[in-house]
């Protein structure tokens, strides 16, 4: 699958193409009334400009009806931008009906996406897989802080609100792979909360749906078997699931099919060998402020365990 550019204009989704139709209009009209605001300062510059400055003399001249026009044409613009923006509101942000169930459930954490995918036992994190052309519904909320969903190409921002539960209308009309970020400052590690949506033709979605239903891989190679046995020892059980294994704790990401994703650490990291062992070894050195504790490894452990996550594809 081919990556998507990112930029805050792409549309793949009948809501962002109606959001960018009112911010063309937006810069439109902005850009009219900077011209006009331009053009009378040079004017008044050019007509009233003098070389020499007499102390305590002024020229006070007046233009009633130049302040009315210019007051209601504002008053006219407000009023027309308040009307269109309320009704693309009401566009984008209809409330489902009951036959409308929603599709996935999307979590915010410090700082971590977790995607559910409702009626199925599977979660992902830092990557939603969805098929093109449907337009469903996430369920959002918030697992500490306040967070905001934005993926800009596929519509509106939301807010994840501890305590709430909101929802947000989701669609890709082409394939690829969107961008998007947490937009509300969430800890120290904000910046390093991105998420990748993968848009994929319906029959691509169903394969990658049925692949990451099924239990995690198993080998038989000793330092596999180590690696997953070390797993359960360092208490990494006590906060990943990796299914098809006794580890059920839901604290952090789902790790069934960790290395099947493209980054890790909220999109910091690609994900490759020397970057997990690197994470094993010093979590706060990979990302300041993490959850993930250091259990302090010793080198053979750390790349038996790094083996060991670098292969459940």
């Amino acid at each position: 699958m081919e990556k998507s550019i990112y930029h805050i204009f792409r549309s793949s989704s009948e809501d962002t193409d109606i959001m960018n139709e009112l911010f063309f209009h937006f810069f439109i009209a902005a850009f009219i009334v900077f011209l006009l605001v331009a053009a009378f300062l040079i004017f008044i510059v050019r007509k009233y400009k003098t070389k020499t400055l007499e102390k305590d003399h002024f020229t006070i001249q007046e233009n009633r009806l130049t302040e009315r026009l210019t007051l209601f044409l504002a008053s006219v613009l407000v009023i027309v931008f308040l009307f269109l923006t309320v009704k693309v509101i009401f566009k984008i942000q209809k409330t489902p009906t009951e036959d409308q169930k929603p599709f996935v459930k999307i979590t915010g954490h410090q700082w971590w996406w977790e995607i559910e995918y409702l009626g199925d036992t599977l979660f992902t994190a830092n990557e939603l897989h969805i098929p093109t052309g449907d337009k469903f519904v996430a369920l959002m909320e918030s697992a500490d802080v306040v967070h905001d969903w934005y993926v800009p190409a596929l519509g509106r921002k939301i807010d994840m609100v501890p305590g709430v539960t909101n929802f947000v209308w989701i669609q890709a009309r082409d394939p690829g792979v969107y961008e998007g970020m947490c937009n509300e400052f969430c800890g120290a590690q904000h910046t390093w909360m991105r998420v990748e949506v993968f848009a994929h033709e319906p029959k691509e979605f169903d394969k990658w749906f049925q692949a990451q239903k099924e239990d995690a891989v198993e080998k038989p190679d000793s330092l596999f078997q180590k690696g997953k046995q070390l797993f359960q020892d360092k208490v990494c059980a006590n906060c990943h699931t990796i299914r098809g294994t006794t580890a059920k704790a839901k604290v952090g990401p789902d790790l069934t099919h960790f290395a099947s994703r493209n980054k890790m650490l909220g999109g910091k990291a690609e994900v490759n060998y020397e970057n997990i062992q690197n994470w094993i070894k010093d979590p706060q050195k990979m990302k300041h402020g993490a959850y993930m504790p250091n259990f302090l490894m010793t080198e053979e452990e750390i790349n038996a365990l790094a083996h060991y996550l670098y292969n459940l594809k």
